[in-house]
């Protein structure tokens, strides 16, 4: 049997659903401890919800070097739809990114979130339910940061703490 790198304990399964996927990055916000990686079409309704505003805010507040970032296709309505979100992004403008993706990455098509740099949510399509967690897998997440790093790379800036920035 091949080392494989991860760390003790390292786990990876697959699911199906968005209420699982959404359940499950509200899970394991409070376990992150620097960094939240965030790569979507366009943010789900729940990043508006009290209960993700206010683990993402204590998640900011813990630490003032913790940070997030978010990729997006699509930011259109963005004030409209997630006002939460632009409240972290003002009181939290040094420590939440929000950009969208240029020509270059607008192909992509498979969202993910990477907690640190262990833990990861990992959607295949972003038309499709089916997903992966893996939990203390760090090869899974280094493949996912190492993509993340790219698709930020081929990103602008794109949301801003006030509305003229949109």
């Amino acid at each position: 049997m091949e080392p494989t790198h991860n760390l003790p304990h390292a786990q990876y399964r697959r699911f199906e659903g968005m209420r699982e996927y959404e359940s499950l990055i509200d899970e394991i916000i409070p376990q992150t401890q620097s960094r939240i990686r965030v790569f979507d079409r366009s943010l789900s309704h729940a990043y508006n919800s009290a209960q993700r505003h206010d683990l993402l805010r204590q998640f900011l507040l813990s630490n003032r070097l913790n940070r997030l970032f978010i990729v997006l296709h699509e930011v259109d309505r963005f004030d409209r739809h997630h006002p939460r979100m632009l409240q972290l992004l003002e009181q939290f403008s040094e420590a939440v990114s929000i950009r969208i993706t240029q020509q270059p990455a607008k192909h992509l098509y498979d969202p993910f979130v990477i907690f640190d740099a262990s833990h990861y949510l990992h959607r295949f399509h972003y038309d499709h339910l089916r997903a992966a967690q893996g939990m203390n897998e760090v090869v899974g997440a280094q493949q996912l940061l190492d993509r993340f790093s790219e698709i930020w790379e081929a990103s602008a800036p794109a949301v801003s703490s006030t509305v003229s920035g949109l």
